[in-house]
């Protein structure tokens, strides 16, 4: 299995010293950017400028999760503005694979997110054209929620495929990890984990970061042995 990925969320961030912040999670594999848009999700962020702004001074790379509607028509932009990531809902885009190589062409690695309600199994040949599903762990929209060990099944499922594919597919999982859930995810198959609350409610987030990814490495270790 693949190495364990910390992507820490901003949304848990303190939004008026977002440079500040960045520097603080420098020890991340890339910072997480929940972009909100209060139409596919009942909540409001931050969009494209603010992103790019967020791009020029982040020392990690950026892995932008598209909460929005019409994802065909919006994400282009966030790979034209140089992201390593852009993901989008399978649920807000009318035609996923077009616009999984339309990122891809454009220099990003191109993620396709589903609710907890929404079936992976649908969306399984379609992994040749993706580099990371991401499964949510919670209702998208708010951060701080509880883990819902409901999608445990899903994940599992969706290793099992990118295994069998011989793909290298990263599974992502996102809402309610910390030290304790992670290893329940880990042992389920997802290998880069988003960690908002986890990490910026810690007192020390870069030592927050290094645990997250010892514990989440400890148990790919084991589930692979």
């Amino acid at each position: 299995m693949t190495q364990c990925c910390i992507n820490p969320s901003i949304l848990s961030a303190d939004f008026v010293n977002l440079e500040a912040e960045l520097q603080r999670i420098s020890n991340a594999d890339a910072v997480h950017v929940d972009v909100m848009d209060n139409h596919f999700v009942p909540n409001l962020t931050i969009g494209l400028p603010v992103v790019q702004r967020i791009q020029a001074v982040s020392p990690v790379p950026l892995d932008a999760h598209l909460m929005i509607a019409d994802a065909d028509r919006w994400a282009p932009g966030f790979a034209d503005a140089g992201l390593a990531s852009v993901t989008f809902h399978a649920e807000a885009s009318v035609a996923p694979i077009k616009l999984a190589r339309e990122l891809r062409s454009r220099g990003a690695k191109a993620g396709m997110a589903l609710r907890p309600a929404t079936a992976v199994e649908p969306y399984l040949d379609m992994l040749v054209e993706l580099d990371m599903l991401l499964i949510m762990t919670v209702e998208p929209g708010f951060g701080g929620q509880a883990f819902l060990d409901i999608t445990l099944p899903k994940i599992r499922r969706a290793r099992a495929a990118v295994e069998g594919s011989g793909l290298g597919v990263a599974i992502q999982v996102d809402g309610g990890i910390t030290e304790e859930t992670i290893a329940r995810a880990a042992e389920a198959g997802a290998n880069v984990f988003v960690a908002g609350s986890a990490v910026y409610g810690a007192e020390d987030p870069s030592a927050a970061i290094d645990l997250l990814r010892a514990k989440g490495s400890r148990t790919l270790r084991a589930a692979t042995e």
